[in-house]
């Protein structure tokens, strides 16, 4: 995971080998360090990230240099946590704007939690100029994100080929069994969508194997099933899935827990 934040939050600075930086001089590093350390560190980061002192610390930080992204990194993130994602984005704009340390943080907050796709997708190509192949955020790669954002424009080729060349890609550097459950389930909401639905079957099976009563996987499956035709077998799977979803089994990423996952079943639509 690259960021942690606890409520009465102690917080790491995130730290990556070869990360792309917007280079400073060392002087000024040195100033927004010591900036950092005194209303994060000995600020902000002694509170809730949902009270006043929070943000009235890193105001004043900001105050004595507007220029510190990391600030108005922090000062977003509680911002989007309760969705004001048009606060948390000039706030992330900012950020970025300082530091493109930032962009595939950003790429992250909009697609998961502002739900600006074409943007996010802008974003990830960008930092794939500047980070190796492979390069993550959030414990998943940048094309899981980017194929996320390609179905929620409803450009589902696009979309198929990039989980798809993410798939391929980790069996070729790590083995057929590497590749995250969400990744697999992802590409099998593609295939889905192009109406493969053999192959959805397929990938929705793979994403149980490594995630067994994953009631997601378990209701797209029983949906291809009954649109194949076999509605009672169907039927029956999305049943299982609304009692594993009952008993706490879905999406666990640690951002669900503030967003529902583009294609997380909303089990009060469900008919």
């Amino acid at each position: 995971m690259r960021f942690i934040f606890f409520a009465l939050s102690i917080i790491v600075l995130p730290v990556l080998a070869q990360q792309y930086h917007t280079p400073v001089s060392e002087q000024t590093k040195l100033r927004q360090d010591s900036i950092i350390d005194r209303y994060l560190r000995h600020g902000a980061w002694k509170h809730s990230y949902l009270t006043h002192p929070w943000q009235n610390y890193i105001d004043s930080g900001l105050a004595q240099d507007s220029t510190v992204a990391y600030l108005w990194q922090q000062k977003a993130m509680p911002l989007f946590k309760t969705k004001k994602y048009e606060l948390g984005m000039q706030a992330l704009d900012r950020a970025v704007s300082y530091d493109e340390y930032w962009l595939d943080y950003r790429g992250f907050m909009e697609c998961i939690f502002a739900k600006y796709y074409a943007r996010a997708i802008a974003d990830f190509n960008r930092c794939k100029t500047f980070h190796k192949e492979g390069s993550v955020i959030m414990d998943h790669a940048y094309e899981l994100y980017i194929g996320i954002s390609y179905l929620q424009l409803n450009e589902f080729d696009s979309a198929r080929r990039t989980l798809q060349g993410l798939l391929d890609y980790d069996e070729k550097m790590h083995g057929k069994d590497w590749s995250h459950y969400l990744d697999i389930f992802y590409t099998g909401i593609a295939y889905y969508e192009l109406e493969s639905y053999d192959t959805a079957i397929a990938l929705f099976g793979k994403a149980l194997a490594k995630n067994p009563h994953f009631s997601d996987a378990e209701y797209y499956k029983g949906l291809c099933l009954k649109l194949q035709g076999d509605s009672a077998k169907g039927a029956a799977l999305i049943k299982t899935a609304k009692a594993d979803f009952d008993e706490g089994y879905t999406i666990n990423e640690d951002n669900e827990i503030y967003e529902m996952y583009p294609y997380q079943v909303n089990w009060k639509m469900v008919h």
